[in-house]
């Protein structure tokens, strides 16, 4: 079946200064054939490590431009996905398309395509409500995780914050993406990221996924994907440790997040004036050997997500050695 898309105009993406990287696309993806993925391939081909950086809504690869060099000159390999519907990738135009298996395939056949062994998954956001549920399928292929703000729900509300998000993306004429990334991000975020972040998306036709992503959270019993994140002795054996933020009015402290919930009963700690979009930074740090896994999740108490504060300010002076 053919699926209808519009590819956004490469000259969208001229003026990218804080990313300075050249993208790799995939085709003829199994079962999206016709569709275009788009994917940010750094660093050396035969690395022991992979990092697989999954980025959420309405965000894209340019999320992790801080943490990708910090990655590669530990002479890691960095593979970061533009999920369909965002970034360079292409936008299916119905919304209906956007489905929790239809995202989740595509990563699994991705992975496969590449070949990706020995990964260390970095998740955010939709990043995790979807990566997280990778290993679940091909759990050779994954090694160690960094984890920030993110969730396996449960089908249970998440939070008053989310459900106010929830609702503001189904009624808003228009989702201001790059307004919805700067409100939170304050001083740190510029013209030019906001360039970045608007685009993927020259018009109201492109932003089916946007639109759609907040109504796919699996907020109720039965919807789809659930099942996919029944993975709690998974999450018992791996999480290692838990990030979040005191004012996490999205994800964190709840019942309905598997992850936040394993993350703190391993004995995690909080973060004052954390924000929910994680910009990764390079300050993450060249300290790239030791723990399987770092848990963060510094949701923010606002719709809108920052993706420039968190980990430059919260995490610097205290993020743990996990890979």
């Amino acid at each position: 079946m053919t699926i209808e898309a519009l590819r956004t105009p490469e000259e969208r993406f001229a003026m990218l200064p804080g990313l300075p990287y050249s993208p790799s696309y995939i085709e003829d993806l199994q079962g999206y054939e016709g569709l275009r993925i788009a994917y940010l391939d750094e660093g050396p081909k035969d690395a022991e490590v992979t990092f697989l950086c999954l980025h959420g809504e309405p965000t894209w690869s340019y999320l992790y431009r801080k943490m990708l060099p910090v990655f590669t000159a530990a002479g890691h390999r960095v593979i970061a996905p533009d999920l369909f519907g965002f970034g360079r990738s292409d936008k299916p135009v119905d919304d209906a398309t956007y489905t929790f298996d239809f995202h989740r395939n595509s990563l699994l056949r991705f992975v496969e395509r590449l070949d990706l062994t020995n990964i260390a998954l970095v998740c955010q956001d939709w990043g995790g409500i979807l990566g997280l549920t990778l290993p679940v399928d091909m759990q050779p292929r994954f090694s160690r995780m960094l984890i920030m703000n993110t969730a396996l729900p449960v089908g249970e509300p998440v939070s008053p914050g989310f459900a106010a998000w929830k609702g503001f993306a189904a009624n808003a004429p228009d989702i201001p993406v790059a307004g919805l990334v700067a409100t939170d991000a304050k001083g740190d975020f510029n013209l030019m990221d906001a360039l970045a972040y608007d685009a993927p998306f020259p018009d109201i036709r492109y932003k089916a996924g946007v639109r759609r992503f907040p109504a796919l959270v699996q907020v109720a019993p039965g919807m789809d994907g659930i099942d996919h994140g029944d993975v709690d002795e998974l999450a018992l054996t791996i999480l290692a440790g838990m990030k979040h933020g005191r004012d996490d009015a999205e994800c964190a402290h709840h019942g309905g997040n598997r992850v936040t919930n394993a993350g703190a009963d391993l004995g995690g700690r909080a973060f004052d004036r954390a924000g929910h979009v994680h910009d990764a930074a390079h300050s993450l740090g060249n300290d790239v050997v030791g723990r399987p896994v770092l848990v963060g999740a510094c949701a923010g108490a606002r719709i809108a997500k920052s993706a420039d504060r968190c980990i430059d300010q919260f995490w610097v002076d205290d993020v743990q050695a996990f890979v």
